[in-house]
């Protein structure tokens, strides 16, 4: 079976370096869309926080011996579907955004933890719990 996926978009930062997970990153960058795509941008608002996948497009090619990795803040090797490497065997990362401003298909955004130009392959809404999310069709 053959997967494939097209971009939406690239991600855009001036940092020369970005934390390694989202979470403790304040760093900002956009999201700068294809305008094939951008439409579906529409009801996103400045303020709303964003689930980004992503490519780890200069991440090595997996092999069997990556399945347990030492992380920087570790001592022990982890499996690595408990770590977030972008060493993996599908090499996809995950973000969640905080959307600063919107102007046609750029998102400005805080929170980047991808280098310069990697490839966006998905953006969801960020659901904590307290909002079901709405099936296609409805409002």
């Amino acid at each position: 079976m053959t997967i494939t996926f097209t971009p939406i978009g690239h991600a855009r930062t001036d940092a020369t370096t970005v934390p390694r997970h989202w979470s403790v990153s304040e760093v900002e960058g956009r999201l700068e869309i294809d305008p094939a795509f951008a439409p579906g941008l529409d009801d996103i608002a400045v303020g709303d926080r964003i689930v980004v996948l992503f490519h780890f497009h200069k991440s090595p090619g997996f092999r069997p011996d990556n399945l347990f990795q030492t992380p920087p803040n570790r001592k022990a090797p982890r499996g690595v579907f408990s770590i977030c490497s972008p060493i993996r065997p599908n090499a996809i990362g995950m973000s969640v955004l905080t959307v600063l401003a919107k102007s046609g298909g750029t998102l400005t955004v805080r929170g980047i933890d991808m280098i310069d130009n990697t490839p966006i392959l998905d953006i969801k809404p960020w659901i904590t719990g307290e909002h079901d999310c709405p099936s296609a069709g409805q409002a």
